[in-house]
């Protein structure tokens, strides 16, 4: 396999990525997908999806990615498990390294996606997997009957509060403002559920725990008032979940194709500004990063690459 050239490679097994195979493999395009970890993406992280088209009744992440890869798959698009190190885009022929081998192809969809934004405090990165979380669906078991804590106001925080009653006695959403960013029908929801509460103007400053989360520092952002808030004696710990946005896995792709703010920058087409190679999905900059714009990015950037290997 590292000794052919490809028609295709799609760095990314997300929506936009399996979309992308999907379209390129009807083409009959000589397609290679490459995921470092799991297809998905952020996708599969997600408890609950009710606005992609079609879903069925309790779409989750993963049922729905499951069935973006088998059609993917089905089409002829061949996948691949492992990490890209480098990438030589200078040429006609692209060059992809990762750890277990070097690729070719002579067309490139960079779909990588984009990884949870922290918060940045002290204390975070040490309580990880001790009490802090980025997947409600990942660990809101672990927090049966405790109280949870949910940072953030838009779509993704408010979702998955909602879907956390499932397992706390009770979810405060922490939100640095006086109303939600979420979508109003998303809003609704949460303010009719009991067990939701919330934190206004308030941020967290600091967690803190010996091996497991104890307490956290909360700062008004109006009075700048410090309030620590401890764990119930009974239970011992909390979990907080955050839900602040994301950053974009492109630092492979930095000074090799055009950003802004890390975003990659592309048209339309979602042809970026070196000559075969495209982006689709949450990596490029877009108005709107949801499962149904990832998919549509990838079939477009499919399309193109056919039309530019039809040119060639």
């Amino acid at each position: 396999m590292q000794d052919k050239v490809f028609d295709l490679i799609i760095i990314g097994a997300g929506p936009a990525g399996l979309a992308a195979g999907s379209y390129a493999g009807r083409a009959r395009l000589d397609t290679l997908i490459i995921e470092k970890e799991k297809d998905g993406g952020q996708i599969v992280i997600t408890a609950e999806i009710d606005n992609y088209p079609g879903s069925v009744e309790n779409e989750s992440g993963p049922s729905l990615i499951a069935r973006m890869a088998k059609q993917a798959e089905g089409f002829g698009a061949q996948k691949l498990y492992d990490t890209v190190t480098d990438v030589d885009l200078s040429g006609d022929i692209k060059i992809i390294t990762c750890k277990k081998g070097v690729y070719k192809c002579r067309a490139l969809i960079i779909a990588t996606g984009a990884h949870p934004r922290p918060i940045g405090c002290p204390g975070e990165k040490e309580l990880i997997g001790k009490g802090v979380s980025y997947c409600a669906t990942c660990d809101g078991a672990f927090f049966e009957d405790m109280e949870i804590f949910v940072v953030g106001g838009g779509d993704t925080a408010v979702e998955e509060a909602v879907y956390l009653t499932r397992f706390g006695r009770s979810v405060t959403i922490i939100h640095r403002r006086d109303k939600l960013r979420a979508v109003q029908g998303i809003q609704d929801r949460a303010f009719k559920n009991d067990k939701i509460k919330y934190m206004w103007d308030s941020v967290v400053d600091e967690l803190k725990g010996d091996g497991i989360l104890e307490s956290m520092v909360i700062k008004n952002t109006k009075t700048g008032e410090k309030t620590e808030i401890f764990a119930d004696p009974e239970d011992g710990t909390f979990g907080i979940f955050v839900f602040i946005g994301f950053l974009p896995e492109s630092a492979l792709f930095e000074g090799k194709v055009a950003m802004q703010n890390g975003y990659i920058v592309t048209n339309e087409k979602m042809e970026t500004n070196v000559k075969g190679v495209y982006a689709a999905g949450d990596v490029r900059i877009t108005p709107l990063r949801q499962v149904v714009t990832a998919a549509s990015d990838g079939a477009i950037a499919a399309m193109q690459v056919y039309h530019y290997l039809e040119n060639l």
